[in-house]
C-alpha cells in the first residue's frame, strides 16, 4: 500500500496497432520507471521481439521479468518506482495456461492475486493487453479457451483502471 497518488491505465488494441509505443509515452511521464516484462524468449522469432522491446525503453526503465507471477512481482517493486509498464496480459495468458494447463484453481489464484493488488497498487501502471476476441473463432479448443480467458482477464483488469486506451492503426481512442 502506498500514500503516493496512483493511477492505472488500462492499454489495449490488436497486433502492432501501437500499444506499446503509447504505453512507453505513457510511462515516460514519470520519473522512476519500472517495465515489468512477461514474456519467456522460448524461440529466436520471441528472442527477437524482446530485443526490439528492450531498445525501444532503452534504459529507461528498470526491467523486471516475471512470466506467471506478476502480483508478486508488483508487490515487490521498489518502494521509490512511480510507474510500472505490465507488457503484457495477453502473453501472461498463455503463460498461465503453459504452465496450468487445465488447473483453473490455479490459474483462477494468479488472477485474483492481480486483481487484488489492483485494488491497492503499490505505484501508477500502465497495462499493455492484446484485443484477441474481434477475429474469427478460433478452431480449436485451445485457442478458444485462450481467447476467452484473454476477454475475461482483459474485462476485469480495465474494470478496476482509471482509464482504459483502445490503439487502432497507431491511433489512440479513449474508452474511459
Amino acid at each position: 500500500m502506498t500514500d503516493k497518488p496512483t493511477k492505472i491505465v488500462f492499454v489495449t488494441g490488436g497486433a502492432r496497432s501501437g500499444k506499446s509505443t503509447f504505453a512507453l509515452r505513457l510511462a515516460m511521464q514519470h520519473r522512476r520507471r519500472v517495465f515489468l516484462a512477461t514474456a519467456e524468449p522460448f524461440d529466436i522469432e520471441m528472442q527477437r521481439r524482446i530485443g526490439r522491446h528492450r531498445e525501444e525503453r532503452g534504459s529507461a526503465f528498470k526491467t523486471i521479468e516475471e512470466p506467471v507471477q506478476i502480483a508478486r512481482a508488483l508487490k515487490n517493486v521498489p518502494e521509490e518506482t512511480d510507474v510500472v509498464l505490465l507488457d503484457c496480459l495477453t502473453v501472461w495468458t498463455g503463460n498461465l495456461m503453459h504452465r496450468f494447463g487445465d488447473d483453473e484453481p490455479a490459474i483462477s489464484a494468479e488472477i485474483d492475486a492481480l486483481l487484488e493488488v489492483l485494488l491497492q497498487p503499490p505505484c501508477s501502471l500502465v497495462i499493455v493487453t492484446n484485443e484477441t476476441g474481434m477475429g474469427i473463432v478460433p478452431e480449436n479448443a485451445m485457442a478458444r479457451r485462450f481467447r476467452d480467458m484473454a476477454g475475461i482477464i482483459n474485462q476485469r483488469v480495465a474494470s478496476r483502471s482509471d482509464e482504459a486506451w483502445l490503439l487502432a492503426s497507431g491511433l489512440p481512442l479513449k474508452l474511459k
